[in-house]
């Protein structure tokens, strides 16, 4: 193929596969957002975060189907303006015509196995960290007034009347009780202000009492102050508060295999690691297998002399299909019973080998003799 067009046609499926992932991901993404993030956490600066968390695998995911619905586009659009013709009659086979293409699926198959292995496990942590700061409450600007939250498992309840700015509130009552002095304090202000530095929150309350009562009732001291510093473990200014677990989503290429579980020993955990494995090492190849199977159903219900076929815009409604079984069955069905990482396996070489087969097959109903003419089509 001469090198000009091979770049004309690669560009044009490039830039079409980032038009079509661009608009699957940007539904997904946003959707999971307000779905996790209502307006206190985006307030509270945990949108970016969120959204590194996401895009990663949302991107690796929709890619493999952005590509495969772009080639179908495009190879649809040469056949119906009737450059599939005008291929055949430079004397191109079908092998060759598909070369543009197949490059650019590799390429994105390249791309979603760096993404799958190295970027998003390095983000997507991120999320479940958003996840656990919202579910505990580790944000302060997440917080209501005129509402009682408590932290360190019960130990501690806090409560303030209103908000007077970003990070400063009035009326603050705090009730804490601590083990180690088998005592309880009640703590109140007129007026407290978060303060973030690197490890957490430091609350500096102003014009307030102390009220400290040990477990047994006895010798209670109460002492005024005109300002007092309370740490509280929320998240902080060097990054989100660090969860107790770590999931299999987040080991990068090398660590991931390594920690392979054992089915005995944890089942739910094994099954887990065979669906991310499914998604990781799966998902990507079928960029290419997708284009290969998009070029072959085109190229045997599109006519190449041009006339426009209905068939082959329906063409392009199979990779979708297609692509969100095998994602199913990736994300949910191996979950259930690991076993069914085969049936995904399979999935993807029955859908490899069927393209290679269209696309054999119509390479073989082209035969182009050498005495052919440039500008007649042999068929």
């Amino acid at each position: 193929m001469p090198r000009l067009l091979f770049f004309y046609l690669s560009k044009r499926i490039a830039l079409a596969t980032l038009l079509i992932a661009t608009g699957l991901c940007v539904p997904v993404v946003m959707t999971t957002l307000f779905q996790y993030l209502p307006a206190a956490p985006i307030r509270g600066g945990l949108l970016m975060p969120a959204l590194l968390g996401i895009l990663p695998t949302v991107l690796y995911i929709a890619l493999p189907m952005a590509v495969g619905v772009a080639v179908a586009l495009e190879f649809a659009r040469m056949s119906a303006d009737g450059m599939i013709a005008v291929l055949y009659s430079m004397r191109l086979s079908a092998w060759a015509i598909s070369f543009p293409a197949a490059s650019v699926a590799l390429a994105a198959a390249g791309a979603g196995y760096w993404i799958s292995s190295v970027f998003a496990p390095a983000y997507v942590g991120q999320m479940h960290d958003v996840i656990y700061v919202i579910r505990n409450s580790l944000n302060h600007r997440m917080l209501e007034p005129a509402q009682f939250y408590t932290f360190d498992n019960g130990a501690r309840t806090l409560y303030f009347r209103r908000w007077r700015s970003a990070d400063v509130v009035s009326g603050m009552f705090i009730h804490e009780f601590s083990a180690e002095k088998n005592e309880e304090q009640i703590i109140t202000a007129a007026e407290a202000e978060f303060r973030r530095n690197a490890n957490g929150v430091v609350l500096i309350m102003s014009d307030g009492s102390i009220e400290t009562i040990p477990a047994d009732g006895s010798s209670v001291r109460a002492a005024n102050f005109d300002e007092y510093a309370l740490p509280i473990g929320m998240q902080g200014s060097g990054g989100l508060p660090q969860r107790n677990w770590r999931g299999v989503f987040e080991l990068p290429f090398l660590e991931f295999f390594r920690e392979r579980p054992s089915s005995g020993e944890d089942p739910r955990r094994f099954a887990e690691w065979m669906s991310e494995a499914a998604k990781r090492c799966g998902m990507p190849l079928l960029a290419l297998v997708h284009a290969l199977l998009a070029i072959g159903l085109v190229l045997n219900v599109a006519s190449a002399r041009g006339a426009a076929s209905a068939a082959a815009t329906a063409t392009m409604l199979a990779i979708p299909l297609i692509h969100v079984a095998i994602l199913v069955c990736a994300e949910t069905l191996v979950r259930q019973d690991p076993r069914f990482v085969w049936f995904v396996g399979l999935a993807i070489v029955a859908e490899f080998a069927a393209a290679i087969i269209l696309i054999e097959r119509q390479n073989a109903n082209f035969p182009l003799s050498k005495n052919t003419a440039v500008g007649s089509v042999s068929i």
